[in-house]
């Protein structure tokens, strides 16, 4: 497992703040958002154990921080903070966790404890700007009861008409009561049907009747403390699948940092609900969302998070999917060697998934799926025949998908385009083009985008013309002579 986001990256964003941290004994300065995104310390944040936090928190920097550093700043001493580290005396004091947490600085997004409200670091910079009421639930080890905090965000996006033909109304909230399985079963039907326009039509659609939905009746329920204990663990599970979509639509339409919060939240939730084989999928999800942000050494570590859950849960099809997310984050890094490792591993773990069994949330994950994966792995080691194969058999998808299909057909133009066979490079970019018209999606233009930067040494190519024209119809940026 890698510690950090990767170790030049990393570096690179505590030193601005180490000589602060050094010039100003016994108190730990603010560190960079990105710290916090590191694979051991996301790690470590899933199994809630402050000790494995500290490990990490101290290992992650450069230098390393001293324990002894570290018990002066918490205010112990240095056997204490070993002990804790080891897990001898798992601390379950909530003020205690308070203090060391508002000590080091640590943001709210990360902890699964609510900071008391006189802390000056309850909500940083890069927490979101509104919070829910704090909710409580019984602790499983006795009945301490613990305050939890879920984060909501701005509607943002178009589109929320179209889940209400004929003039029909919103799902209205909740009414009071006790929350029960009804009410979960019409979480998850609503996440199936946003999840089936998104699909189709792209995330600009519908991003505000689900950011919507969230902030008006998921929220509540969450933070209703009569519904039982079996339904709040699949209420949670519902909701992490709904914050999920959230995210892949914030991340569609161009809202990164959105996109992130909302998947974090997600991660949380499947911390509540006891589920880490959806608390892998949504690893999966950060490690390609780092990808697709030039981010590899963060996609890779956070791939290698979500296959060691997935392995441990004993789920082939997660695996795969992790692994080759993994693959391609080494591609990026020019990784030949490691690359190609993942990709066969991810191959050998596909071959013993079960379609049938299958969580409704990963039903999307098939041969399609997977051959685009490795066609954008491919392509990016450089390997332009390969990835070719692997591009056509990912049009091979389901019907419902049209945004894939959409994206799919670019990845073959551009692979096309690095080989030289312009125009049938210019046939499927110009059919990519055409598929914009129903697809609203800032990923779509992005990928546009690059199949024009990929053939601008044509660009005296007639058909190259032509498409640039067509690009330039619908908003895509292309080259200039």
């Amino acid at each position: 497992m890698r510690r950090t986001l990767g170790r030049g990256q990393l570096r690179s964003a505590v030193q601005p703040v180490r000589a602060q941290r050094d010039s100003s004994a016994g108190n730990a300065q603010q560190l960079p958002d990105a710290f916090w995104d590191s694979a051991e310390i996301v790690e470590a944040l899933a199994q809630r154990q402050f000790g494995k936090l500290l490990r990490a928190y101290r290992k992650a920097q450069t230098p390393e921080i001293k324990q002894t550093d570290l018990a002066v700043w918490l205010g112990l001493t240095q056997g204490q903070v070993s002990r804790i580290e080891r897990g001898d005396t798992p601390t379950r004091d909530l003020d205690k966790l308070d203090r060391w947490a508002r000590t080091l600085r640590i943001p709210q997004r990360c902890l699964w404890f609510t900071l008391s409200p006189d802390s000056p670091h309850a909500y940083a910079s890069a927490a979101p700007a509104s919070t829910l009421p704090p909710s409580t639930r019984a602790d499983s080890q006795g009945g301490d009861v613990h305050r939890r905090q879920f984060l909501a965000t701005t509607a943002l996006g178009v589109g929320a008409s179209l889940l209400r033909p004929n003039g029909t109304k919103q799902p209205a909230p909740i009414p009071a009561g006790s929350i029960g399985s009804p009410e979960v079963d019409l979480v998850r039907e609503m996440t199936g049907a946003f999840r089936r326009i998104d699909n189709r039509y792209g995330g600009a659609h519908s991003r505000t009747a689900v950011t919507s939905y969230i902030t008006s009746t998921v929220e509540p329920m969450l933070t209703d403390t009569r519904a039982k204990n079996a339904v709040r663990s699949e209420l949670f599970g519902a909701s992490a699948e709904l914050h999920q979509l959230a995210g892949w639509m914030a991340y569609d339409t161009g809202q990164a940092e959105a996109g992130r919060r909302h998947l974090r939240t997600a991660f949380r939730l499947c911390q509540e609900a006891g589920d880490d084989a959806l608390g892998a999928e949504m690893l999966a999800g950060m490690s390609h969302h780092a990808a697709f942000h030039g981010s590899p050494d963060s996609a890779v570590d956070l791939a290698l998070a979500a296959r060691q859950t997935a392995k441990r849960v004993n789920a082939p099809a997660l695996h795969a999917e992790a692994a080759v997310m993994e693959a391609h984050g080494l591609a990026l890094r020019t990784d030949k060697r490691g690359s190609l490792a993942a990709l066969r591993e991810a191959e050998n773990l596909f071959t013993g998934v079960n379609p049938a069994h299958l969580p409704t949330w990963l039903t999307y994950f098939d041969a399609a799926y997977l051959a685009a994966k490795f066609a954008h792995t491919f392509r990016d080691l450089g390997m332009a025949e390969d990835a070719e194969a692997f591009a056509r058999r990912s049009l091979e998808m389901s019907a419902g998908y049209e945004r894939g299909r959409l994206f799919n057909t670019a990845l073959l133009a551009s692979i096309l385009a690095d080989q030289g066979k312009v125009d049938e490079s210019c046939a499927h970019g110009s059919l990519a083009v055409q598929m914009t018209g129903s697809v609203r999606s800032v990923r779509s233009a992005a990928y546009l985008a690059d199949l024009a930067r990929r053939l601008a040494p044509y660009g005296s190519h007639a058909g190259v013309g032509t498409l640039y024209r067509q690009m330039v119809d619908v908003g895509i940026p292309v080259p200039t002579r």
